[in-house]
């Protein structure tokens, strides 16, 4: 009698468990056009395209660091006047699907440290906000607004 093959005896997944898997994927990000920039999720670009378009024309979202925080870095992120734009900051441009593109700006002090790093956004009442995630940081925050390197 021979045993039957382990491909033909393995459990075949629920479809409610691959929506489930699915589901748990993680969301699609976007960098700027050049290719470059920080990884922004699809929810978060969606919050800043609502937030750019009621500061008005010619602003900017300004990405950055500053000293302090209970990790010893803090993340900045604030809407600024385009003419506010530094000769040294990095600009990259975001194309939100279904809404107007912005501008998001960095010094080159500040890029050191967060290359690389995805912003997320989250509605939920607790926890809820831009969220950074950054893989040069060696220790974070409960919060999750401050970082060390």
């Amino acid at each position: 009698m021979s045993s039957p093959s382990p491909s033909a005896t393995a459990p075949q997944a629920a479809p409610e468990a691959a929506d489930a898997i699915q589901a748990s994927a993680p969301a699609p990000t976007h960098t700027g056009v050049d290719g470059r920039g920080i990884l922004i999720t699809e929810p978060a670009m969606r919050q800043l395209a609502s937030l750019m378009q009621q500061q008005g024309d010619d602003k900017v979202l300004r990405v950055g660091v500053r000293s302090g925080g209970c990790s010893g870095m803090s993340y900045t992120m604030d809407f600024i006047d385009a003419g506010a734009i530094r000769d040294d900051d990095e600009i990259y441009t975001y194309e939100p699907e279904g809404a107007p593109c912005f501008r998001v700006v960095s010094d080159p002090k500040s890029l050191l440290y967060i290359y690389g790093m995805q912003l997320d956004f989250s509605s939920a009442l607790i926890g809820g906000g831009f969220n950074f995630t950054n893989p040069n940081a060696s220790q974070t925050c409960g919060c999750g607004s401050s970082f060390a390197v």
